[in-house]
């Protein structure tokens, strides 16, 4: 026999076809996954994010006053949301992440220009995520010397030269120093969750039915309620095992705050792994073997880790990405886990983000068990 044959490679060949033909899922994935990578990192990603909601408290209604506010918005940086004059509301809106910048104009500021008195604007930064504000305090500092220059004519042309009429003082909150653990470490907490609780339920399933228990499950008088909460409730307690080690690490190794309540933590943490565990034990209902279970498994979580704000600004993103990102649960976990580590945030700060992660569980959930009953026949 010849050591190579074309008709015999031919068969096998045509056999491989056949396989991957039949397998829809994995052919699927195969042709989805890099069209996703291309669509997300070609669109979707953007390091230099501009357009970022900005709070003006102006205690001054001076021409001065009025230039510098036009000065940030045309640097395309700055969008400015809200005019103020209430200093506790400002510091809300930057609480909770509405806002991230507040523009701080104290009165008298176009009486003191005019004087040469140099004035000082504060800048209040939600430095959380340092990648987000960087290059807008970059384009700040640039506008200190020309945002006033068209009004500095006649006797204020002076003014011009030698030092900038305004000074700016920035205060970076919740992260003075711009340290980047004190932002990656308590995301890394969602992305290890997502990444372990889906994988872990998604093979579940599809172990069972590869192994040949499936059938003594199915024979078990248990409904499918049962079934499912049997399945994740183990790995909550190993998901709460794996937030005491980061949380250990971040505060020991990496020196992050822990400013809020841990208790708020944990009890947000429920929902948030438990919507995780929905989404794998779902994927093991629709997989047909491990393989495919992982697939799907990375398929949901490439998005997520993109599209989350953990390892990019969610701002700089357009507006369709926001919104897809805004259907994940780890969307609303980094902001519930950053707010809380590092500013504080209490229950009324961190339920506009809880509730989302409530509704997307209720309906991956309602999926699920649709899926298992399917899997009875």
């Amino acid at each position: 026999m010849s050591p190579l044959s074309l008709a015999r490679l031919a068969a096998i060949l045509a056999k491989e076809f056949i396989q991957i033909r039949r397998d829809r899922l994995t052919f699927a994935m195969m042709v989805g996954i890099p069209i996703m990578q291309l669509l997300l990192f070609g669109f979707a990603i953007n390091s230099d994010p501009k357009a970022l909601p900005t709070a003006v408290r102006i205690g001054d209604a001076s021409p001065f006053a009025r230039s510098l506010v036009a000065a940030l918005e045309n640097s395309e940086y700055f969008r400015i949301v809200i005019r103020t004059a209430d200093e506790a509301e400002a510091a809300r809106l930057l609480e909770i992440g509405a806002v991230q910048f507040v523009i701080n104009v104290p009165a008298d500021f176009g009486r003191a220009v005019a004087r040469g008195e140099r004035p000082a604007v504060l800048v209040e930064a939600d430095a959380t995520d340092p990648a987000a504000t960087s290059n807008a305090l970059a384009t700040l500092f640039a506008l200190e010397r020309s945002a006033l220059d068209p009004d500095l004519t006649g006797p204020l042309a002076d003014l011009k030269s030698g030092a900038t009429p305004f000074e700016l003082r920035v205060h970076r909150r919740y992260s003075p120093e711009g340290i980047t653990q004190y932002n990656i470490v308590p995301g890394l907490m969602g992305v290890v969750l997502t990444m372990t609780m889906i994988i872990m339920t998604s093979l579940s399933m599809t172990r069972e039915r590869e192994r040949g228990t499936m059938e003594n499950l199915l024979a078990m008088p248990v409904r499918p309620l049962e079934v499912m909460l049997g399945k994740i409730l183990p790995y909550i307690l190993i998901g709460y095992i794996q937030v005491v080690l980061i949380l250990i690490a971040a505060r020991f190794l990496f020196g992050v705050p822990l400013l809020g309540s841990l208790t708020l933590l944990s009890l947000t943490l429920v929902v948030f792994i438990a919507a995780n565990l929905a989404v794998g034990f779902t994927f093991s209902t629709i997989a047909k073997n491990q393989l495919q279970a992982m697939q799907m498994a990375f398929f949901f979580f490439l998005p997520s880790l993109l599209l989350s704000g953990f390892m990019f600004p969610f701002r700089g993103m357009p507006q369709w990405a926001q919104t897809i990102g805004e259907v994940l649960p780890l969307t609303h976990f980094l902001r519930i886990v950053r707010g809380i580590l590092l500013k504080g945030n209490g229950v009324g700060e961190v339920m506009p983000n809880v509730w989302p992660i409530a509704l997307f569980l209720l309906a991956v959930a309602i999926i699920a068990l649709a899926r298992y009953r399917r899997t009875l026949d």
